[in-house]
């Protein structure tokens, strides 16, 4: 999308007008304007030259915006609020003329105060007078009868349309009373051109102005703080960078650092680019890009990011995002991208908007003739038809949408919770279900040491040793796990000779001569005995998604290290606000069934769908769109499928970047926890818009009758200086109460309102359906054979507020409620198979074992060595043995 800025518009009508212009140029996909910071998002194929001319054919400017760093500068001047100090020099200069009007017509016409005796003995003189002090102030709000008579040639008439007809017929009338008083002055009718001053109206002409003055003051004052948080983040990046350039430090402007450049840090100096540590070790704090004020410890390898400051030590880095891609940039591009689109729910302002200032002039008019119809004065009817268009004000319903979006974004920014576009924002606030990945978004995503049983007579600490001289030259993920525990607690690998990694069951080597062995049970089982004892704790640790690791030497057993992809603090915590919240919370997750439920278990989601592959996800997400709004949370590229096809993707920001480029939201902190922040920001904001949008129309709904007229009958009439008050107090209040979001408290759970969750709703409903059919089902009522059944321990069960679906959360029929049923003639055998001994290890046979077209579902287990197969008829033992044995295991 292409940005431009847009100069000349006054209201809502404007940017509807320019809208539509530059919408009818050929090319153009998409067109979206947003009046509160003049920037208009073009798409399509269109020059820039012909969507320009397009915007000044229409009646205003237009230019592209600057790309490059160096414009960051600019964009953050061109927010700046430049209005405001223009509009107070207006005001001043205009209240200063006004006064001295007012006491001649007000003061002295009606309370008799004293002016000097040429003024005082002459009407005539009067009147010139107030038509002089009133132009005088016309000619300083000439903006207003400039913008607004051009916008009526362009037939594109706007607020400053309706002010300068307004002010325009107050004045021409009052200058037609002034040439009928004089007439009646030369004829010797004094008395009766002296009532001719109570028919004037250059006070209302004058003050209309200044109250709009002061009016689109206190907007433009208003606006510009929405655009703090914007201009904040653009105002955090450095102007220079420290580079080696032959061996010495040379200060260079930001613009100048290239890809690949070596650059060097001091404490507290914020960093210039994004770059990696090729040198020392630093604190950094990252609350720019965060929201986190606990700085974060780095070291060589670590990734550091722009308008970061370097705490502690001294750094030197190697610069790996430059100019617009560093962190900060995509930052503001997202925070400016979400100024600049229009959430859905805009599109009925808008429309209103488009017709709007030329409905209240047709309004107007009929006002001033039914009034003069009615048998009313002319001064009566013009005064009517003159309120009408004073107090109709199209800028409240414009800014209704875009200030809470601006507000809004920028609060979630400061936080560090990222929407890409208005509609993200909104449709964070109206989300019903929350689909999650297990791994890295509900867990930490890498494996880490749980649990140390040493046998009798062996310590930790000589187990741990034992598991690190052989796991220390393994590559398997859980491996690591063990050095990493080890690390921490400072054991040195001792070096294993004759090392042989045996696919499928474990590892050996020789340590001081004495054979050395890890891996599963069955196999360590074939080295020493292993105690009933801790078989059982084996399984208690597998039911609790955990992996067993045994080991032995010297024909002797030595214990067991669990290891397991090991929850985040937080994740409890925001799934239980989730809840609280009334969103339906679904885990999705390649691991097998037991592992899933045993994290269901710790975070208490609603329902779990294991088994699931990157494909299964995408579908499992339509399937729940049928049931309401959909947000996935994801981190991987294996996510990325089904960020995209639910209505709202969340990319957790330490993921890939093609999860985070097919999300509409990204959480800069990694933290599950700001999830539920998200959905909360996007109620506050959609709450606030509807506030908004609530007022605008009621303010106008009852001003234009008011000001019309209607209600003379029951003694309520509108004077035109009261009318112009109203409306400039009108978008006033609209901004200011859009700023209230910048206090709204989006972490504390204590202001979330809990709203009826639908899905549980009708899954209840399915159930009762299903008891009164007397069939037995799990999760979305995916039948269990016996033999399943008995296999499964009771610490397997799903938690009661947990639904689990095995397989990939699909099947090829599905019924009526979810049901999904499996045909007659589906065969079901179980297969013994080795080497299989962790999570991974299962979705690879699994995947294996579906890849054959006769193959329905399997489901492999770790535990018990096995592969639980559906089948639509038989297939050769060979092609079984063949496609398990292609995947590293063997068929026993």
């Amino acid at each position: 999308m292409e940005q431009y800025n847009v100069t000349g518009m006054s209201c809502a009508a404007c940017s509807a007008r320019v809208e539509k212009a530059v919408s009818a140029v050929e090319g153009v996909t998409s067109c979206s304007v947003s009046l509160l910071t003049n920037s208009m998002g073009v798409s399509g194929t269109a020059k820039p030259e012909d969507i320009i001319s397009a915007v000044e054919k229409a009646g205003y400017g237009a230019s592209a915006k600057g790309k490059t760093e160096s414009n960051k500068e600019n964009k953050a001047e061109a927010l700046e609020d430049k209005e405001t100090p223009v509009l107070k020099k207006r005001l001043w200069a205009s209240v200063g003329f006004l006064a001295v009007l007012m006491y001649i017509s007000m003061g002295h016409t009606m309370w008799g105060w004293p002016l000097p005796e040429f003024l005082a003995e002459n009407c005539i003189a009067i009147g010139i007078a107030q038509m002089l002090l009133a132009g005088i102030v016309m000619v300083i709000n000439q903006k207003f009868f400039i913008s607004g008579f051009k916008g009526l040639i362009n037939k594109a008439p706007n607020m400053d349309t309706l002010v300068a007809l307004g002010s325009g017929a107050s004045f021409v009338y009052s200058v037609y009373t002034l040439y009928a008083m004089t007439e009646e002055a030369i004829g010797g009718n004094l008395l009766e051109a002296h009532h001719y001053l109570h028919e004037f109206y250059f006070e209302s002409a004058a003050m209309i102005l200044a109250l709009i003055t002061v009016g689109k003051m206190l907007e433009a004052r208003s606006k510009g703080k929405t655009t703090d948080a914007l201009r904040s983040l653009m105002n955090l990046a450095p102007k220079t960078a420290v580079v080696i350039k032959n061996g010495e430090e040379v200060t260079v402007g930001i613009e100048e650092v290239r890809k690949g450049e070596i650059f060097v840090v001091r404490p507290g100096e914020s960093i210039p680019v994004d770059g990696i540590i090729i040198e020392g070790e630093t604190a950094v704090n990252e609350s720019a890009l965060t929201g986190e004020s606990v700085p974060v410890d780095k070291t060589v390898g670590s990734v550091v990011s722009a308008a970061t400051i370097n705490q502690s030590g001294f750094i030197k880095c190697e610069a790996t995002r430059v100019g617009e891609d560093t962190t900060l940039s995509q930052i503001i591009k997202m925070v400016e991208g979400a100024a600049a689109t229009k959430a859905p729910i805009a599109k009925v302002a808008d429309k209103v908007s488009g017709i709007f200032v030329p409905a209240v002039i047709t309004i107007a008019a009929i006002t001033f003739a039914v009034w003069m119809i009615l048998g009313e004065s002319f001064g009566f009817a013009i005064a009517r038809g003159i309120s009408v268009l004073v107090i109709s004000c199209p800028c409240a319903l414009g800014l209704a949408t875009p200030v809470a979006i601006m507000v809004g974004s920028g609060v979630g920014a400061k936080n560090g919770i990222l929407y890409k576009t208005a509609a993200s924002l909104e449709e964070a606030g109206r989300t019903e279900i929350v689909i999650m990945d297990k791994t890295g978004t509900i867990t930490k995503g890498e494996p880490a040491v749980t649990d140390i049983v040493p046998a009798a007579e062996v310590s930790e600490t000589a187990l741990l040793k034992i598991a690190l001289a052989l796991e220390s030259k393994s590559e398997h993920p859980l491996a690591k796990a063990i050095v990493r525990k080890c690390g921490e607690l400072e054991i040195s690998a001792v070096e294993v000779s004759n090392f042989y990694a045996l696919p499928g069951n474990g590892i050996t080597g020789i340590l001081g001569g004495i054979s050395v062995f890890g891996g599963n049970a069955e196999f360590i089982k074939t080295t020493a005995p292993v105690p009933e004892e801790i078989i059982e704790e084996s399984e208690k640790f597998a039911s609790e998604g955990k992996t067993p690791l045994f080991f032995s030497g010297n024909g002797r057993f030595l214990g067991i290290i669990a290891v397991a992809d090991v929850i985040k603090e937080e994740s409890p915590e925001a799934v239980a606000r989730l809840k609280n919240m009334g969103i339906h919370t679904v885990m999705l997750t390649g691991d097998n069934e037991r592992t899933a439920k045993a994290i269901a278990n710790q975070v208490g989601v609603d329902e779990v769908i294991a088994g699931v592959l990157p494909e299964g996800k995408e579908e499992a997400v339509r399937r729940f769109k049928e049931k309401g709004k959909v947000a996935m949370v994801g981190d991987g590229i294996n996510d990325a499928p089904a960020l995209a096809s639910a209505d709202i993707g969340i990319a957790i920001g330490a993921g890939t970047d093609v999860a985070i480029d097919c999300a509409d939201i990204v959480l800069m902190q990694s933290r599950l926890s700001d999830v539920p922040a998200a959905v909360a920001l996007g109620r506050a904001t959609l709450r606030n818009i509807h506030q908004n949008l609530f007022w605008a129309f009621i303010y106008n709904s009852v001003g234009i009758p008011l000001a019309a007229g209607a209600f003379i009958a029951f003694g309520l009439e509108l004077n035109p200086m009261f009318g112009a008050a109203a409306m400039s107090l009108s978008s006033f209040c609209v901004v200011t109460n859009a700023l209230r979001l910048n206090f709204a408290d989006i972490f504390n759970p204590k202001h979330d309102k809990k709203r009826k969750n639908k899905v549980d709703a009708f899954e209840s409903a399915e159930n009762s359906e299903d008891e009164k059919c007397g069939e037995s089902t799990v999760g979305n009522g995916l039948d269990r054979s016996e033999k399943e059944t008995a296999e499964v321990s009771e610490t397997e069960k799903a938690p009661e507020n947990a639904d689990v679906t095995v397989g990939q959360g699909l099947a090829p029929a599905e019924e009526k409620g979810g049901d999904f049923r499996t045909e007659p003639e589906i065969v079901e055998k179980t297969y013994k198979i080795s080497g299989m001994m962790c999570g991974h290890c299962e979705a690879h046979v699994k995947e294996a074992l579906e890849a054959i077209p006769e193959i329905t579902e399997a489901k492999a287990s770790c535990l018990y060595d096995n592969a639980v197969v559906k089948m639509t008829g038989e297939v050769p033992e060979e092609k079984i043995r063949e496609a398990i044995e292609k995947a590293g295991y063997h068929l026993i």
